[in-house]
Order: structure tokens, then C-alpha cells, then sequence
């Protein structure tokens, strides 16, 4: 994918700040998980900031979708699933419901081929990435868009949602990269954590991108 413009002052005034949610299609085995999904997205109506996500309206893809349009309206969100997915991650009620049924409960949706294309799209779209907790997709969305900042491709903020210290071993395994020599210390705050939505908000704001980065045009070729 081409450049991606990192996040400055200007984002927050010249158009919608949009942030993207990586999050989890169940809704994990403690209540605290759904609340903090909630939460975030009263933090994000609270500062008037857009979402896009997954698309689905299971687990706490849904939560955070619906709290969000509960208190933004739809227009606030923007949900982008691979085609293959919506059977799996959309309640059958919203797969059957006709598009202004859906955009009512969940906000816009946009339908693609694959999950290169959902990340691609998200990716263009967000200003900022945060996680909730989730599964192996969760993951691999976290450590690509941080392998994207590492190489330069992106300088946006990445945030954990750290609910009930979910996400305490990947903080500390980066930390254990960089004692074992395979990440610079530079980038040792490449993502960040955060334990409270308002703690996210904070974080976001406050970002500031690694200086061990890579410096490459990705735009140019």
C-alpha cells in the first residue's frame, strides 16, 4: 500500500478525527470486556471522533459499533468486512435487515474481497489505531499495523486497550525484544497502553512517533 499520512494537529481540525478499532468478534469471558468497549465509545463521542472497524455486529465489534451510533449517530461509523465474513461475523438479523435497518444499528458498511483489502482501507481511513482485546485476527491486525510504523510506512498512533491487563504479555515481550537485541530501544514505544478509555483518549493525543523508524518512500514506488 502507498504512504499514509501520520497523525498532526491539522487532523484534529480539518476533518473528522477517525479512529480504528481493532477488537474481537466474541465478547470474551468477562463482562468488563463489553463495558470497556462501551466506554470507548462514549470517549469517542465525548471528543467527536469517527470509527471504522471490522464491520461485524457480534462480540465487541458490535458493542463498540452500537454504543457508537447510539450516541453519534451513524454517520460516526464505518464498518469494512471481507465477503467471506459476513456469514460469521454479522448477527443474521443484520445480514437480512435491508441497508437503512443495518446503518441504523451499526453505521455504514463496506463490503470487500478480502482482509488485505479491509486492512488497507481501514488503514487509510484511521488516524489512529486502537486495540480492545481479541483473538488471533485481533493480533495480527495490532502487529501488522505496528510493522507498518517500523517501516516507515505509517506514523499514526497505536494504542492497547489494556482491559484487566489483557494485554500485560505482549507488553512485555516487546519489552524482552528490546533486551534480546531485536528491537531497538528507539521503538520500544511504537505502541503504547493504555488501561482506561479515557487513558486511550490521552494516549492518542499525546503519541509521539519513534525516532528508530524507518525512513522509506513507500509512496514512490
Amino acid at each position: 500500500m502507498g504512504s499514509i499520512e501520520g497523525t498532526t494537529d491539522q487532523a484534529f481540525i480539518n476533518k473528522p478525527f477517525t479512529v480504528a478499532v481493532f477488537c474481537g468478534a466474541h465478547p470474551g469471558s468477562s463482562p468488563v470486556f463489553a463495558e470497556s468497549a462501551r466506554s470507548l465509545a462514549q470517549a469517542l463521542h465525548g471528543q467527536q471522533w469517527r470509527l471504522v472497524y471490522g464491520g461485524g455486529t457480534v462480540g465487541l465489534m458490535g458493542e463498540v459499533s452500537r454504543a457508537l451510533v447510539s450516541l453519534s449517530g451513524s454517520e460516526a461509523v464505518h464498518g469494512i468486512i471481507p465477503s467471506e465474513l459476513v456469514s460469521v461475523e454479522r448477527k443474521r438479523s443484520s445480514i437480512n435487515a435491508d441497508e437503512d435497518e443495518r446503518t441504523k444499528s451499526y453505521g455504514s458498511l463496506t463490503v470487500v474481497k478480502d482482509m488485505h483489502a479491509r486492512k488497507s482501507m481501514m488503514a487509510e481511513e484511521a488516524d489512529a489505531f486502537v486495540a480492545l482485546p481479541g483473538g488471533f485476527g485481533t493480533m495480527e491486525e495490532v502487529m501488522e499495523i505496528i510493522t507498518w510504523s517500523y517501516l516507515g510506512i505509517h506514523a499514526k498512533p497505536i494504542v492497547l486497550f489494556n482491559v484487566n491487563g489483557y494485554y500485560d504479555s505482549i507488553i512485555q515481550w516487546v519489552k524482552k525484544a528490546v533486551v534480546s537485541g531485536f528491537v531497538d530501544e528507539k521503538n520500544s514505544d511504537i505502541v503504547v497502553e493504555a488501561s482506561t478509555a479515557e487513558d486511550v483518549i490521552e494516549a492518542v493525543r499525546n503519541y509521539r512517533v519513534p525516532q528508530g523508524r524507518f525512513d522509506l518512500n513507500w509512496g514512490s514506488r
